[in-house]
C-alpha cells in the first residue's frame, strides 16, 4: 500500500514537471513555434513512456506480491487441514 502511494506522489510530480517545464520552455523559447511544438511534442512522448513504465513495473510489483500471497494462503490451508486431519486421527484413537 505504501508503494502505491509513492507511486502517485511520484506520478503527480513527474506531471506538474513536465507543466512547468513545458510552460517555461514556451516563455523563453529561443525556437520557431513549430519547433518548440515539435520539442514539446517529444518531451510529452518521454514523459508518456517513462509514465507506462512505471506502471508497468507497479502492475508487475503487484502482481508478484498477489502471488506470494496465494503461495501463502495456500500453504497455510495445506497446514489447517493437515493439523484437522491429524486431530481427527487422534479422536478415532482415542474412541
Amino acid at each position: 500500500m505504501e508503494n502505491s502511494k509513492d507511486t502517485g506522489k511520484l506520478i503527480g510530480a513527474l506531471v506538474i514537471g513536465a507543466l512547468v517545464g513545458a510552460a517555461l520552455g514556451v516563455l523563453f523559447a529561443p525556437d520557431k513555434g513549430s519547433v518548440t511544438r515539435k520539442k514539446l511534442m517529444g518531451g510529452a512522448k518521454d514523459l508518456a513512456d517513462d509514465i507506462k513504465q512505471k506502471m508497468m513495473d507497479e502492475a508487475t510489483a503487484f502482481r508478484n506480491r498477489a502471488e506470494e500471497l496465494e503461495n501463502m494462503a495456500e500453504g497455510k490451508i495445506a497446514e489447517a487441514s493437515e493439523d484437522l486431519k491429524q486431530r481427527v486421527e487422534s479422536l478415532k484413537n482415542h474412541s
